[in-house]
């Protein structure tokens, strides 16, 4: 059940362009899940407040002395007041929130990704890493350029050092000039070569609303069933 913590700022990571990590502190415990996501509260008394409060997706596994979220940076003033916290500032969350959360039982999944949508993604891959489960992975992670790849160096070493984490990245709007990258979007053809066990997977997706429906659409026409697409929208990021 969702409640509120007070949380003390501890440090920010940069990890691509305008994305940025911000990692916490907490005297309370906070049970959350793999996948889930939590309010972040710069108006505690308005909770209402769609400028200064937003939601969020953790970036940290659970289990970590801290907690992590991380976001593409604009210019609203939620983001500026996020990226001008100093250590020991003092932040309030109301979470866990979010149903579509990896579970340890799964044993095959696959992720169909653009851009900061790699978010609770790294959540669910330290999980899989950190607790040494058996489950079969792969990414397909889309982004307009090199530069917007968030997370690249963690991913890459999860990936070398996994053999059942495989990682797939495909650029969109330049031409690579790595040739372990793809070129393009995501689409039936991307997905049914590169997952040729597609159909005996579980599927999140998460993203902008756009990206959510249009990578749904995609799974229902190559015949993934409903019960295997777990999806969530990021609303107001």
């Amino acid at each position: 059940m969702a409640k509120i913590v007070s949380l003390q700022f501890s440090q920010s990571i940069g990890r691509a362009d305008s994305v940025k990590s911000f990692q916490f502190l907490s005297k309370q415990s906070l049970d959350f899940q793999p996948g889930q996501f939590a309010k972040i509260l710069f108006d505690k008394n308005n909770i209402s407040n769609k400028e200064l409060n937003k939601y969020l997706s953790f970036s940290s596994p659970p289990g970590e002395k801290y907690l992590e979220f991380t976001k593409k940076l604009s210019k609203s003033k939620f983001s500026q007041r996020l990226n001008k916290l100093k250590n020991g500032d003092e932040v309030f969350i109301q979470a866990p929130l979010g149903n579509h959360v990896f579970k340890d039982k799964y044993k095959k999944v696959a992720f169909l990704i653009g851009g900061i949508g790699i978010t609770p993604v790294v959540s669910i891959l330290g999980h899989i890493v950190k607790k040494s489960l058996d489950a079969d992975v792969i990414l397909i992670y889309s982004n307009r350029k090199e530069s917007e790849i968030a997370f690249e160096e963690k991913l890459n070493r999860w990936q070398k050092n996994n053999q059942n984490i495989k990682i797939f990245y495909t650029i969109t709007d330049s031409r690579p000039n790595n040739s372990k990258f793809k070129l393009g979007y995501i689409n039936e053809k991307m997905v049914s070569e590169t997952i040729k066990d597609y159909k005996d997977r579980i599927f999140f997706i998460y993203g902008p609303p756009g990206m959510v429906s249009s990578m749904a659409r995609l799974c229902a026409n190559i015949g993934c069933g409903p019960d295997k697409v777990k999806k969530e929208e990021f609303l107001g990021y």
